[in-house]
């Protein structure tokens, strides 16, 4: 049997979305659309400012509201008589009003590569002048805790002052925050782009509403998917999501009336399938969620996904496989490749519906 940790392929360098498409003579809302029926695995082709195309009237498209905040930040950690070593921390989930697990990676200056740093408990990593933090260790977890002196609003201002947006091999220069962000995105949270909504535009989107398709806005705070090269274990991927009263409400009515509900992007599935009630139903309300989705989960809320392009053996897969099949995703994604699809954030999308 075919499983995800078996669906290897070959993505030629050139496949890989180096920039944004504003930077490439484009508008978000035209990279291209791969549309996938769920009932037949078919592939059809378009492009994305079309996909109310593919939508009816009181279909639900639902959406991450969370907002990318600047997560990869330089520290210098005193090591004694060695002297002080410069570190990268990547910030992979808050824990508390002035508390974050995140990673430690130290760079290897003549290859490159990154590879995990584990402090002692009690350290102080300096940041900057006014800011610091001491190290906790996790047992058995890639994390530490760090507990800064600032917190609340004033050490989201000391990120945003300090901070970049983590960034992976393939970006062609670092690029600034607001590439990183999705149109409608307003509570900062999130330490990696909720990428498979950065395609549309507020024109799309009220071009939607005319067309009597719900929109739905819940929350999940999206937590690191790389440590340094490998994907982290979704175990250890803890992340804090919430549907509003209002969100629910929309849901269930596009449910109740014959509407299909449509996620837009893995987090989104993840915080639907987290907060389902049964009968296809949502219960509003906020908590932390480590559901691990794969091709045997069953489904009980979203009825379509809109996703970006994963690369090889990537944990997402997984996810998809419970919309498409294993097989049928394989097929789809050989086209892709086929058709000179781009992948990753600033690449092209995926809807299976």
């Amino acid at each position: 049997m075919e499983t995800v940790s078996t669906f290897a392929f070959e993505l030629p360098d050139n496949r890989n979305a180096g920039s944004p498409p504003e930077r490439r003579g484009l508008r978000r809302d035209r990279v291209r659309l791969m549309v996938q029926n769920r009932s037949d695995g078919t592939v059809s082709h378009s492009s994305f400012h079309r996909l109310a195309d593919y939508l009816r009237p009181e279909d639900c498209l639902v959406f991450n509201e969370s907002r990318t905040i600047p997560a990869s930040l330089k520290a210098q950690r005193f090591i004694g008589n060695a002297g002080i070593e410069s570190l990268e921390v990547r910030l992979a989930r808050r824990v508390g009003e002035s508390a974050w697990d995140a990673l430690l990676l130290r760079t290897n200056g003549e290859t490159g590569a990154a590879s995990a740093v584990e402090p002692t408990d009690g350290e102080t990593l300096r940041f900057s002048p006014s800011l610091h933090a001491e190290t906790a260790r996790r047992s058995s977890s890639p994390f530490v805790t760090l507990s800064f002196n600032r917190g609340g609003h004033e050490l989201f201002g000391e990120f945003y002052a300090l901070g970049e947006p983590v960034r992976y091999e393939y970006a062609e220069k670092p690029w600034e925050l607001d590439y990183y962000q999705t149109v409608y995105g307003t509570v900062p949270g999130s330490v990696e782009m909720p990428s498979a909504g950065r395609a549309f535009t507020w024109e799309m989107l009220f071009g939607l509403r005319l067309k009597n398709i719900r929109l739905a806005f819940v929350q999940l705070h999206t937590g690191l998917s790389y440590l340094y090269g490998s994907r982290l274990d979704p175990a250890h991927n803890a992340e804090s999501y919430a549907v509003s009263p209002e969100a629910a409400d929309t849901i269930n009515r596009a449910k109740r009336n014959g509407g299909r509900i449509i996620a837009v992007g893995t987090t989104v599935v993840r915080c639907l399938e987290s907060a389902a009630a049964g009968n296809g139903l949502v219960r509003p309300g906020e908590d932390d969620t480590r559901l691990y989705i794969d091709e045997s989960f069953p489904l009980r809320v979203a009825d379509g996904l809109i996703s970006g392009l994963h690369e090889p053996e990537a944990s997402h897969l997984h996810m998809l496989s419970a919309f498409a099949g294993i097989g049928a995703l394989r097929l789809a994604y050989a086209e892709a490749i086929r058709e000179n699809y781009l992948w990753h954030e600033f690449g092209d999308t995926h809807l299976i519906l």
